[in-house]
C-alpha cells in the first residue's frame, strides 16, 4: 500500500499504536512508578530486556506514543524526548562528547546553544564556531579528536542557510557525528534522513506543537551513522542493535541521570497540536513568502533576511533542500526609523519572544535574544543592531501586511 500522507500519519498515530479502549489520543500517565508482580520483571526492565516502564523519569505509556510519532514521521530509527529544546540539546551533547573532545559548531547558533557550547568548554570540551557556508573552513577546522559538528537547517535571525548534504560528505569520511537543529523546519519541510543528518534536535514547542501552551523538545536518530565507530558509547550501552546505542546512552545519562523529563500534560498539548502541523506550515510559509516581498519592496526597509527571496545567498540550497524556507523571516529598516519604536506601532504582531507560534511575533534581536552575545558577537553573525525578527503565524497574510504597512506609514 502507498505510504499515506504526513496530515494523515500525524493525524491517525496515536490511535494505531494500540491505545486502550479505542481512544483516539493516549491517555495522560501521571503514575511516576510502575509496580511488577514478578520482581525478574522489574529486574528486566532495569536490564534493558524489557521495554516496559521502571520509573516516570526515563519513560512512560505516553512519552512512548510520542517517540514513536516522531521516528514514524522523521522515518527514523528511534526518538527521545525532553522537557525542551535546550534540555534535549544539552543532554545529547553531555552525554556523547567528553573532555578532550572537538565539537565544530556553526557561528550562527541560536543564543542559548552558543551560551551553552561555552558550559562545554569549562566541561573541557574543544569549541570551534565556524561559518557553517563555508566549507573549506568547515575541513580547515576538522581535527583528529573531532567528535561532532553542529548546525541548524536554518540559522536565527540572519536566515543563514547550511547545505546538508555538502556538509554531511565531509563529516562522513572522519566518522565525524552530523547533529541538526531542525527547529525551524520541522519534519514537514525536511527531510533529514535524505539530507544526510545523523542526528536531528528539535524544539518541540515550536512548529510541531504550535499554540505556545508546552514546553517539549527530542533527539531523533535517523539511522545515518554507524555508532560502532563512535569511541564514545560506553561499553555498558554497547548492547543488542548498534542502531540504538547513541540513543540508549542519552536515555539513560541523559533523562536517567539529568532528569529533563516531559509531562503527560505537555505531551497531550503538544501531540493534539502536531495534528495541524502541516496545515499551519503551508499558511506561514506561504505568507512568510509574500510578507519578505512585500517588505523588500518598501523603501522604508534596509535589507530583508529569508531563504525564499532569490537575493539570499543560500536560496538554491533552501530550494533543493526544504519543502518551504520556513516561516522566520528578518529585516533592518532604514537608518532614521528606531526598531523599538516601529515595533511599538504594531497593532496585530505581538511584541514576543517565541516562534512557530499561531500568531506572528516580532522582536528586536539585538538588545534581547542576543543582547548577552555584546556587539562584536552579533557582527560575526551578521545581526545589525536595529534587527527585527518576525515570526509570521497563521492569520490572513493581508492583515499581516497591513499591520506592517500601517507601522511603517507612522515614520517619515
Amino acid at each position: 500500500m502507498k505510504e499515506k500522507g504526513f496530515t494523515t500519519q500525524v493525524v491517525h498515530a496515536e490511535r494505531l499504536q494500540n491505545i486502550e479502549s479505542g481512544a483516539v489520543h493516549q491517555p495522560l500517565h501521571q503514575s511516576v512508578l510502575f509496580a511488577y508482580e514478578q520482581a525478574q520483571d522489574l529486574v528486566n526492565v532495569f536490564q534493558g530486556k524489557s521495554k516496559h516502564h521502571a520509573y516516570a523519569r526515563q519513560s512512560t505509556p505516553s512519552v512512548n506514543v510520542l517517540q514513536n510519532t516522531l521516528t514514524q514521521l522523521e522515518g527514523a530509527v528511534s526518538s527521545l524526548v525532553f522537557s525542551s529544546g535546550m534540555a534535549a540539546l544539552s543532554n545529547t551533547l553531555l552525554t556523547l562528547l567528553k573532555a578532550g573532545d572537538h565539537l565544530i559548531m556553526s557561528q550562527f547558533v541560536f543564543g542559548n546553544t552558543s551560551s551553552f557550547a561555552k558550559t562545554l568548554i569549562q566541561f573541557g570540551i574543544e569549541v570551534d564556531f565556524v561559518d557553517i557556508t563555508n566549507h573549506t573552513q568547515i575541513k580547515q577546522s576538522i581535527k583528529p579528536n573531532t567528535r561532532m559538528l553542529f548546525c541548524e537547517t536554518i540559522a536565527n535571525p540572519v536566515t543563514q542557510v547550511a547545505d546538508i548534504k555538502a556538509i554531511k560528505n565531509i563529516c562522513q569520511p572522519q566518522n565525524i557525528v552530523l547533529t541538526v537543529d531542525n527547529t525551524m523546519t520541522p519534519c514537514y519541510l525536511f527531510n533529514g534522513i535524505q539530507a544526510g543528518a545523523d542526528l536531528l534536535i528539535c524544539s518541540l514547542t515550536k512548529y510541531f506543537g504550535g499554540h505556545a501552551n508546552a514546553l517539549g523538545g527530542a533527539v531523533i536518530d535517523t539511522g545515518n551513522y554507524n555508532w560502532q565507530n563512535y569511541p564514545n558509547i560506553l561499553k555498558t550501552y554497547q548492547q543488542g542493535d548498534s542502531k540504538t546505542w547513541a540513543i540508549t546512552q542519552i536515555k539513560k545519562k541523559g533523562l536517567r541521570d539529568m532528569g529533563a523529563c516531559l509531562s503527560s500534560d505537555a505531551i497531550h498539548l503538544l501531540s493534539v497540536g502536531a495534528e495541524t502541523l502541516a496545515l499551519r506550515m503551508d499558511k506561514s510559509c506561504h505568507s512568510a513568502l509574500q510578507i519578505a516581498t512585500f517588505l523588500n519592496q518598501h523603501h522604508k526597509i534596509k535589507t530583508v533576511y529569508y531563504p525564499g527571496l532569490a537575493t539570499h545567498p543560500e536560496h538554491a540550497i533552501a530550494q533543493r533542500q526544504f519543502k518551504y524556507p520556513g516561516a522566520i523571516l528578518s529585516f533592518d529598516l532604514i537608518d532614521s526609523i528606531d526598531c523599538l519604536d516601529f515595533i511599538d506601532q504594531l497593532k496585530l504582531i505581538l511584541c514576543s519572544t517565541h516562534l512557530g507560534d499561531n500568531r506572528s511575533l516580532a522582536i528586536p534581536v539585538a538588545p534581547t535574544i542576543y543582547y548577552e552575545m555584546g556587539i562584536e558577537n552579533r557582527k560575526k553573525m551578521g545581526i545589525s543592531e536595529g534587527m527585527i525578527r518576525l515570526s509570521v503565524g497563521i492569520e490572513d497574510t493581508q492583515d499581516i501586511i497591513n499591520d506592517l504597512t500601517q507601522a511603517l506609514s507612522f515614520f517619515n
